[in-house]
């Protein structure tokens, strides 16, 4: 937000910033990327020790007008009072609070609806719902305009731009509130991570670096610059007041931290630390050695260099590419190809990023890879039908890496893939067949067949298992869209495939839309409405519906059920046939992830209800959080996350092998669970985030654990 004078000394605004930055001094803040951003969200999440309730006393405090300690300062609003529009006004007294028009409320910067769960999903108090970070006093009807709007490009002072929302850049003599909304997002996605992810929260170009992060963000963060009002703010939560979460927001503090870890439009850096007046670049690396190569990795190791201020970090190159860095004198570059030679060379960088000039070319060979990979286990047979059948297996290892796994059915090669599963067809009903894998690595070493398996195709029935609905979308105006998912193991043609609709719950099948296309494996194929106008949606449009008779069948509404046919005949349905009632209107559906296969009646445990415009997993499958045919996740529960203690417990029917690796993918304990073993000690554990992968059988999820 546009500076609101607070009338402090330099020396206090000074004192601030020294004051924020010593806060930071237990992270290292000379890391680069993802790596900092994971630092700084330990930290985040560390710090927050008060959870504060749903209440109105903090935005009293914190949110005070600079220039009028009556008044609170309302986010979206520009104008003084002086036009009659109340829904605009800057500011507003602070006892005028409540739901009626001429109150404040409290604005979810970060909309409570498009947080993935919803912000409320756990309840109100010392949630994410009430983080305080991310609520701010707001115009009643103005907070109601916002509703869940994405934050999107626009001109002029706040608010909707289509189906979006623009927080202003006070071209008419304004406040402009973008860096404000940009620096609360990424707050919210460091402090929770997934559940707050700013691809949900705001529209427009994908980074290169996080695809979860939008780069107009970035944009906002550096046009807007932090005001005191803001520091004011984050001051407050730091302290030991009742009313206070004991956290900082530190792309406040320092907005170039976003920067640093996101690229895009430079923003200021407060501290002076990445941006300062050192123009010395480091000393150039001597002494460049490669050892231990084996077929996959060198190792490398060099002399430290020197630099007026501090080296911070090394890049090293592999013919001529950056493969990485590290702020160690030693390297493994990994992910190499067997019996070939590599050019590597490093330099050095300080923390205001000067480099240096890259080293000498060393060259180095990776050794020949002689040795198979471990043959493909645990082979199991799923999704049989008249036709065909579903293999799965657990990975193999290797020296280098597998690259892929060949298939046999009686003894004969039938396909290649490069997943662990693979759907065999074609085959003959009530007929039992032979299926072996083998495992290949890069340099084409491949592993012996597995142990043999049999697989019992069906009787023939009309027990279809393939395509299935994975998200139903009845939006606002024409915003409609279906959304179906290949987990077949093969990449599948559309020929025979349609979509029809049962109108008003009354009458039979009508409106056929012939599908056409591709639908590669653990990917999804998007149908819109024509007249679609919400930015999402269109980008991930596979297939626009036809103009003609209103755009039907994908013109349904609350009340009509909706069917994926192949060859005329049903396999997948959303909604009751017959039924009238409006059960699906203005509101996105989505197929839990533990559902893999067609269901011809509408089973509501399938599916997760959204609010009205929420389109932001539309497009989006995730396979390796995908169970096959059983109900295994819906049981498992890892609680408690985030923890302080040094027992995690675990609530499961079956029995499971637990791995937890920490930032740098190392396994740092192993356990196998099961219902009368359900916790672990993590007591050797560090404070850090942790990945926690669990294994059931040939499947397995990955969780996020924070230690704090």
């Amino acid at each position: 937000m546009k500076k609101i004078v607070l009338f402090l000394s330099v020396f206090f605004t000074l004192l601030i910033n020294a004051q924020a930055e010593s806060y930071y001094n237990d992270v290292d803040l000379t890391a680069e990327g993802l790596s900092l951003k994971e630092n700084l969200a330990t930290k985040t999440i560390n710090a927050h020790t008060n959870f504060l309730d749903y209440t109105w006393e903090a935005s009293k405090i914190t949110d005070l007008d600079p220039n009028d300690s009556n008044n609170v300062l309302l986010i979206y609003g520009w104008e003084n009072g002086s036009d009659g529009d109340v829904t605009n006004d800057l500011s507003r007294s602070k006892n005028n609070n409540g739901g009626n028009s001429g109150d404040w409320n409290r604005e979810h910067t970060f909309a409570n609806s498009l947080a993935v769960p919803k912000l409320d999903d756990s309840g109100r108090n010392g949630t994410s719902f009430s983080d305080a970070h991310n609520l701010r006093a707001s115009d009643v009807q103005r907070n109601g305009l916002r509703g869940s709007r994405l934050f999107a490009a626009g001109s002029g002072n706040s608010g909707a731009v289509g189906s979006n929302w623009y927080p202003g850049d006070a071209t008419s003599g304004g406040t402009d509130w973008r860096g404000d909304v940009a620096r609360v997002t990424m707050y919210m996605y460091l402090r929770y991570g997934n559940q707050c992810l700013p691809r949900y929260n705001a529209s427009g170009n994908i980074n290169s670096i996080d695809p979860e992060m939008i780069d107009l963000l970035l944009e906002w963060n550096a046009a807007d610059p932090v005001s005191d009002y803001e520091d004011a703010r984050n001051t407050h939560h730091e302290s030991e007041s009742t009313y206070a979460q004991g956290n900082r927001n530190p792309f406040i503090d320092n907005p170039y931290l976003a920067t640093r870890i996101w690229g895009g439009t430079p923003s200021e850096d407060r501290w002076g630390i990445y941006t300062s007046n050192d123009n010395e670049a480091p000393t150039t690396p001597t002494n460049v050695t490669l050892s231990n190569s084996s077929p996959s990795s060198i190792d490398v190791s060099w002399s430290a260099s020197s630099d007026n201020v501090a080296v911070t970090s090394y890049e090293i190159y592999v013919d001529g590419s950056l493969n990485g860095n590290t702020s160690n004198t030693n390297y493994t570059i990994s992910g190499l190809n067997s019996n070939t030679s590599y050019a590597v060379t490093v330099l050095a960088k300080d923390i205001a990023n000067n480099k240096s000039a890259q080293s000498t070319v060393v060259n180095g060979t990776t050794t020949i890879d002689n040795e198979a990979p471990t043959a493909p286990t645990s082979i199991t047979i799923t999704n049989q039908t008249g036709s065909g059948f579903k293999a799965n297996w657990t990975a193999s290892t290797d020296n280098a890496a597998v690259v892929g796994y060949d298939v046999f059915v009686d003894g004969t090669f039938n396909a290649s893939t490069v997943n662990t599963s693979y759907s065999v067809i074609d085959l003959t009903a009530s007929t039992t067949y032979s299926v072996t894998i083998l495992a290949k690595d890069e340099a084409g070493n491949k592993s012996a067949q597995s142990t043999a398996v049999d697989a019992v195709t069906s009787d023939g029935g009309n027990n279809i298992i393939e395509l299935f609905f994975s998200e139903f979308v009845e939006g606002s105006g024409n915003n409609k869209a279906l959304e179906i998912a290949n987990l077949t193991g093969n990449a599948i043609d559309l020929a025979g495939y349609s979509i029809k609709k049962q109108s008003n719950g009354s009458g039979g099948w009508i409106n056929e839309l012939a599908l056409s296309g591709t639908v590669n494996v653990n990917d999804v194929f998007v149908m819109i409405h024509y007249q679609a106008n919400d930015q999402t949606l269109l980008t991930e449009a596979d297939l626009v519906g036809p103009s003609s008779n209103n755009g039907a069948p994908v013109n349904f509404n609350g009340n009509d059920a909706v069917g994926l046919f192949k060859n005329g005949v049903l396999i997948d349905i959303i909604g009751v046939l017959d039924e009238t009632a409006k059960n699906f209107e203005n509101m996105t559906l989505r197929r839990k992830l533990t559902i893999t296969s067609p269901n011809t009646t509408y089973t509501a445990s399938e599916w997760d209800q959204y609010d009205l415009g929420v389109y932001n997993g539309i497009g989006i499958y995730d396979p390796n959080t995908a169970s096959v045919g059983s109900s295994d996740f819906e049981t498992f529960k890892m609680y408690p996350n985030p923890i302080n203690g040094n027992t995690l417990y675990f609530k499961t029917t079956k029995d499971i092998n637990i791995n937890i690796y920490n930032a740098l993918g190392q396994i740092v304990k192993s356990e196998n669970i099961s219902e009368n073993k359900n916790n672990i000690d993590i007591s050797n554990l560090s404070k850090g985030i942790f990945i926690i992968k669990i294994n059931f059988g040939s499947t397995n999820i990955s969780k996020k654990l924070i230690k704090y």
